[in-house]
């Protein structure tokens, strides 16, 4: 198993290597763009508010090719945000996504995923190069519609939760096993020059290009900077200045505060 994930990302590298364009780079964005607009269309259907609100990160994969006969195989190239200090979302960084897959098994299909993070710890290990999800951290299919309530998501451990996209509206689904790594030929090219994820992921003097800026505007809207956020995320790091070394399962992320403010009647985001 480890060497079809291995040899599907070692393929899928080389395929973008050798084909993306910056017009290709633009149109991968924008096609993330897209999939978030389509989660403010669809809120009974979609991810749920309280979830993306308290994101350290959010991935969108669009178009992951999933296929085989017996023996089988993933890819799929996107991008992921992360929350600044300030509670903003950063400047998107290019990220592809492998896996394999052993068992009863025939056909191609597409499939656009969502990944939200809701650990520091996992963020970190994906602007370090590279994680295996269920391996390097923890990763469930995630809850589904509006009505999913604050407590529910307190009690969420997962790192990450993923979702994937079919026939209108968004079902949890199961990565384990699957490697999510850095795009650094991507980052140059879209940036001039600028492969580092970390930087790209904090660094506010790194101009994006309009796709990018549209991107970020976008989620922006869906689940905007919460004041108790900046000063939570600050207090985390000055509680816990290792939080960036791989942590038991019981690692700090966000939870819902019984004291934050809350949400409209309407969602807050639709």
């Amino acid at each position: 198993m480890t060497r079809l994930m291995t040899l599907v990302l070692a393929l899928g590298c080389a395929f973008a290597t050798a084909t993306t364009t910056a017009a290709e780079l633009d149109y991968r964005v924008d096609d993330a763009t897209r999939i978030l607009q389509d989660l403010k269309r669809m809120p009974e259907n979609a991810i749920p508010p309280a979830l993306l609100n308290r994101a350290y990160a959010v991935a969108v994969i669009p178009g992951m090719i999933k296929g085989g006969f017996v023996l089988g195989g993933s890819y799929g190239r996107g991008i992921v945000v992360a929350r600044r200090a300030d509670g903003r979302w950063s400047n998107p960084a290019f990220v592809q996504l492998a896996g394999g897959s052993f068992g009863p098994q025939i056909g191609v299909q597409s499939t656009d995923l969502v990944l939200v993070f809701k650990s520091q710890r996992a963020l970190d290990g994906l602007s370090n190069g590279k994680i295996t999800l269920g391996g390097d951290a923890s990763v469930a299919a995630g809850p589904v519609g509006r009505q999913t309530s604050a407590a529910t998501d307190l009690q969420l451990s997962s790192e990450i939760y993923s979702y994937a996209r079919t026939r209108g509206f968004f079902a949890g689904l199961s990565l384990d096993g699957s490697v999510l790594s850095m795009d650094r030929a991507a980052n140059g090219q879209y940036y001039g020059g600028e492969q580092d994820p970390a930087r790209i992921l904090t660094d506010t003097s790194i101009p994006a290009p309009v796709s990018g800026r549209r991107f970020t505007d976008t989620l922006a809207a869906i689940a905007p900077a919460m004041p108790e956020q900046a000063s939570s995320r600050a207090a985390t790091a000055t509680a816990d200045p290792d939080m960036s070394m791989p942590a038991p399962s019981g690692a700090r992320t966000y939870g819902i505060d019984e004291g934050a403010t809350a949400l409209p009647a309407d969602g807050g985001i639709y």
